[in-house]
């Protein structure tokens, strides 16, 4: 079985050009296997949390908003940032299932971990499967920014493995989401994901 290692050079210099009001740049002097040292930019970001919700028809619940560095309108999983110190990655994604869906739901996974772009940023992400979903219950979520303007739909798994394979669904999250859910269904099933709570070295957590 193949996996990632953990592994840090050894860093000469490092400074942060820059610091937003959650993600930075940091340039670092790392060493090379040659002996030479080579600056490496990347952004840095707290992390974040997806939620590929199902029903019971086999269908993704989705959100559409504008993406202004691509200026693009996109189809998404609902997701969020990991910007509350301390917050439970799960809690966080029950939050953004609530907040742009106002949906709920009684069971919850992991579908499936990453690095978004570990070439040029530290973000990890965590995907949940959520199932068994039901209309959430209390106040809605006051929106605003690019949330004001977003669109729910329900997707059947087929046609949105369909959209990914034909470029034209572009959002990370969703191809990710969509491709790691069509293996698990077509492999051992839903039963071979990890628990909502399964450890997450990437972003280190404390449990409730």
């Amino acid at each position: 079985m193949i996996e990632d290692i953990a592994e840090e050079w050894t860093v000469r210099e490092s400074t942060r050009p820059f610091q937003g009001r959650v993600t930075g740049v940091c340039s670092d002097e790392v060493l090379m296997p040659d002996g030479s040292y080579a600056r490496r930019d990347y952004q840095t970001h707290p992390g974040s949390v997806a939620v590929l919700a199902l029903d019971e028809h086999q269908r993704v619940l989705l959100v559409r908003q504008y993406r202004h560095p691509v200026r693009r309108r996109l189809w998404e999983l609902p997701a969020g940032l990991l910007d509350v110190p301390g917050e439970n990655p799960l809690h966080a994604a029950q939050r953004e299932l609530f907040e742009e869906a106002y949906c709920k739901a009684g069971r919850w996974q992991v579908l499936v971990d990453l690095y978004t772009s570990p070439g040029g940023s530290d973000e990890a992400l965590r995907i949940f499967l959520a199932t068994e979903l039901a209309e959430a219950q209390g106040e809605r979520f006051a929106a605003d920014g690019e949330e004001l303007e977003i669109e729910t739909a329900r997707v059947p798994v087929a046609e949105l493995l369909q959209g990914v394979l034909a470029g034209e669904l572009h959002n990370p999250t969703l191809v990710t989401g969509t491709l790691a859910l069509h293996a698990a269904l077509t492999g051992k099933g839903l039963d071979q994901l990890r628990p909502a709570e399964a450890p997450w070295p990437a972003r280190p957590f404390d449990l409730p």
